[in-house]
């Protein structure tokens, strides 16, 4: 995918995993960092855009790649390898209710590792659709300050309406991993087109949880993906000012 030219492919691994993590950061360096997680169907030009911002605004940015082959969208084969690695690998929660995700574990070693490298208070997680809810799980064990939710999707609120109705309100976190986020002082900034049937009722169980810790930044109209393929300019601006904020980076010009 030619918009990961200018990004860097390495590979991170904790415990027995092993996965690709593209990196790019800002001429001369940089002294904060962002995970940013992909959506469904994987890393696409959308998504490689909203990152090249944020490198835009001083940050260092790694993009995992959790599924999907970069590029290929919604292809059968891409499907076909995201619903085994859904299904039968299990790395993701999908359905299950009061649990987190075990790609969490993963995802939290390379939140502590980026943190190791930029020092500082701690790093910037955005997370989109499918991913959305796990900055909320990264928080619960690595040092993630400025936790970004876009249009959380997991559990996903289908089947008999009861068992859809409390998917759509869970936030996808074990009962101590929810305590630890609970615990902790951290804004959480969350972002959804308000009508979007796929958040649920999470925004209402967000805002019992966390008060007035708790950013919602809702928008009006028919859309899902508010940074990439329903890009909402102002929820951009929003997200980038939270990062800079909590961050202490700023513009490169």
């Amino acid at each position: 995918m030619k918009e990961l030219d200018d990004w860097t492919r390495t590979t991170f691994s904790a415990g027995d995993e092993t996965r690709e993590v593209y990196r790019k950061e800002p001429p001369g360096g940089g002294r904060t960092g962002v995970v940013v997680l992909h959506e469904v169907p994987g890393i696409e030009p959308v998504l490689v855009d909203f990152a090249n911002e944020l490198v835009d605004h001083g940050h260092i940015v790694l993009l995992p790649r959790l599924f999907g082959t970069p590029g290929a969208g919604f292809s059968f084969a891409n499907v076909a390898g995201d619903l085994w690695q859904f299904c039968v690998r299990r790395e993701f929660s999908i359905f299950a209710r009061g649990k987190t995700s075990p790609v969490a574990g993963w995802l939290r070693a390379l939140a502590r590792d980026l943190h190791a490298e930029v020092g500082g208070d701690g790093v910037g997680v955005v997370g989109m659709c499918f991913t959305g809810g796990f900055a909320l799980a990264m928080m619960a064990d690595a040092p993630v300050i400025a936790p970004v939710l876009a249009e959380p999707s997991l559990p996903a609120a289908i089947g008999l309406p009861r068992g859809a109705r409390r998917r759509g309100a869970d936030l996808g976190l074990s009962p101590g991993d929810l305590e630890a986020v609970k615990a902790s002082s951290t804004q959480v900034l969350g972002l959804r087109y308000r009508c979007d049937p796929a958040v649920g009722t999470r925004w209402e169980t967000l805002e019992r949880e966390l008060g007035d810790r708790f950013l919602a930044i809702d928008f009006d109209g028919k859309g899902h993906s508010v940074l990439t393929k329903d890009r909402q300019q102002a929820g951009v601006d929003r997200v980038i000012a939270f990062l800079d904020e909590k961050l202490g980076a700023g513009a490169t010009g």
